[in-house]
């Protein structure tokens, strides 16, 4: 039996057993045995793999760790958490997506607090132009879950008002070109702050606004579960969004 998962990335990633071996410092042959006759390695190993080839411990072995271990894994995912988004120091925003190398992406209602800051914009601008990937989802203004939201808040039409302001306020950033807008029409349980494989998640609870609502800062793991799951719910919204036009 071989390990047809770890032949075929190595095989894409244009890298050779010697090479992997090296780089996790075992002989050439044991890579050779995992490989094709599909051995475990030891955790400590199985966790430089994954890292050397860019992929989740878990794809590579999917059997490897049981549900305890996951779980711990996943724990190990949370940075921080803060009570209220208005407590998250500011520059907490600005390192997080100056950080990103691939992807910066945005999932909110309006998230005119983002929109306000200058430096922040400057940062997407930017990375936009050195080739990071850079989303931006807003609520529809025109749609009935951004109305409810606004009742659910206690603010009304003000929500919708925001996600105007907001656009207004991202005209410049539009206008430059590189970042990509689309409006959604989803209930939104969290609003999403992602830059690569950190995420800073904005629970949303009925009856306050985002601003007093908790937020958790997780950074994706090997073999961890909590931090991949925002991120493909982002994707997932991001499917179903429509384009604005001119962006």
């Amino acid at each position: 039996m071989r390990n047809e998962r770890l032949r075929a990335l190595l095989l894409e990633r244009g890298k050779t057993p010697d090479q992997l071996a090296e780089h996790v410092q075992v002989d050439a042959k044991t890579v050779e045995r995992w490989i094709t006759k599909a051995r475990l390695p030891y955790r400590r190993h199985r966790f430089e793999v994954a890292s050397f080839l860019g992929v989740d411990e878990s794809y590579i072995w999917p059997d490897a760790l049981g549900k305890d271990e996951i779980a711990a894994v996943s724990e190990s995912e949370i940075v921080a958490v803060w009570p209220h988004r208005s407590e998250v120091p500011r520059d907490i925003w600005g390192h997080l997506f100056s950080g990103a190398e691939r992807e910066i992406g945005v999932l909110v209602y309006a998230g005119l607090f983002l929109s306000e800051d200058a430096g922040v914009q400057k940062i997407f601008k930017e990375k936009a132009s050195s080739g990071v990937r850079v989303r931006i989802l807003l609520g529809d203004p025109d749609s009935q879950v951004v109305t409810d939201r606004g009742e659910d808040e206690g603010v009304g039409d003000a929500m919708a008002a925001k996600i105007r302001n907001a656009l207004a306020l991202y005209r410049p950033l539009r206008a430059a070109g590189g970042v990509e807008f689309r409006f959604h029409r989803t209930i939104l349980y969290n609003s999403i702050y992602r830059a690569d494989d950190q995420v800073l998640v904005n629970t949303h609870l009925f009856g306050v606004t985002a601003a007093v609502a908790p937020v958790w800062h997780l950074r994706k793991l090997p073999a961890g579960e909590l931090a991949g799951l925002y991120i493909d719910s982002f994707e997932r919204v991001w499917d179903t969004a429509t384009p604005l036009d001119g962006a």
